[in-house]
């Protein structure tokens, strides 16, 4: 079907475009848009520390701004796009296409309001991302299931919000929460080579330590890591109780000396899926 913007006339040749304004480019583009999420809009900013402009989008969390510089944004890990011969890993292309409709809607303009670190160490400014309409960012692209929430401390402001729109997404399998890789996997189901972004779950056999580290060790030879200096953003679970409860973690796993681990910095990527049995009342009297 020819383009609406051309008149085509057959019997006279070629004819002259129909031209185009901002505004009807802008109406087609708003009418493609896939709907926003219904969820409320609750990540509001405090503040906001600078406004910028963007260049382009390199995917669904990173963007260049028109001064050069790289921002990464905070709260979200989207599917990498491919390189270097590897493919696309499944909702990147997803991921980086619906940010590019929101910030098409935003006029390429961003808002941001940064947390305790401005760069990390590939030298990328981290912000907190809002839109014209003082939408949240991160929330709109969590509340569609086009990432995982992570927590990197010490930028941790917002976190709860954040982990509350990506809850809700996975809840209703929106996104990548209704691709197979996001689906949770028993620890039993992993070898050596499952390293990489994983849902695992498992039963805690025991917790251990370490000099800089608290292990908890999940039946089937896999523990997860958690530093002693982020212990303080775990404080809404008590890990000494953890022992015979099944567990649930999302993270980065890797192998060491024949092991699989999983190290965690915030207690949004992990969660208690069912308490252990109480324990019995001696009959010795």
């Amino acid at each position: 079907m020819p383009f609406q913007g051309v008149r085509h006339n057959r019997g006279a040749g070629r004819q002259r475009p129909a031209p185009l304004c901002l505004g009807h480019l802008l109406l087609t583009a708003l009418l493609l848009l896939p709907p926003a999420s219904n969820a409320a809009q609750t990540c509001p900013a405090d503040r906001i520390d600078e406004r910028v402009r963007i260049s382009f989008v390199q995917d669904g969390d990173t963007l260049m701004l028109n001064d050069g510089r790289r921002l990464r944004l905070i709260g979200i890990d989207t599917p990498e796009l491919g390189k270097q011969g590897v493919g696309a890993e499944p909702g990147a292309i997803a991921a980086r296409d619906r940010l590019r409709q929101l910030l098409f809607i935003s006029r390429q303009q961003l808002n941001l309001r940064f947390d305790q670190e401005r760069t990390d160490r590939y030298g990328r400014l981290l912000a907190h991302a809002y839109l014209s309409d003082n939408r949240a960012l991160t929330e709109q692209l969590l509340n569609e299931g086009l990432g995982t929430h992570i927590v990197v401390p010490p930028n941790t402001w917002q976190s709860s919000c954040y982990h509350q729109a990506a809850q809700a997404a996975r809840q209703q399998g929106r996104g990548i929460w209704a691709l197979p890789d996001y689906q949770p996997k028993a620890v039993a189901e992993l070898n050596l080579q499952s390293t990489g972004f994983h849902i695992v779950r498992g039963r805690v056999t025991h917790l251990s330590n370490s000099a800089d580290a608290i292990w908890i060790n999940l039946a089937g030879d896999f523990a997860l890591r958690i530093e002693r200096s982020d212990l303080g953003h775990f404080q809404g679970i008590d890990l000494d109780a953890l022992a015979g409860s099944e567990i649930e973690a999302q993270g980065w796993i890797y192998a060491s000396k024949g092991k699989l681990r999983m190290p965690l910095r915030h207690q949004d990527a992990l969660a208690v899926v069912t308490q252990p049995p109480p324990a019995e009342p001696s009959s010795v009297q």
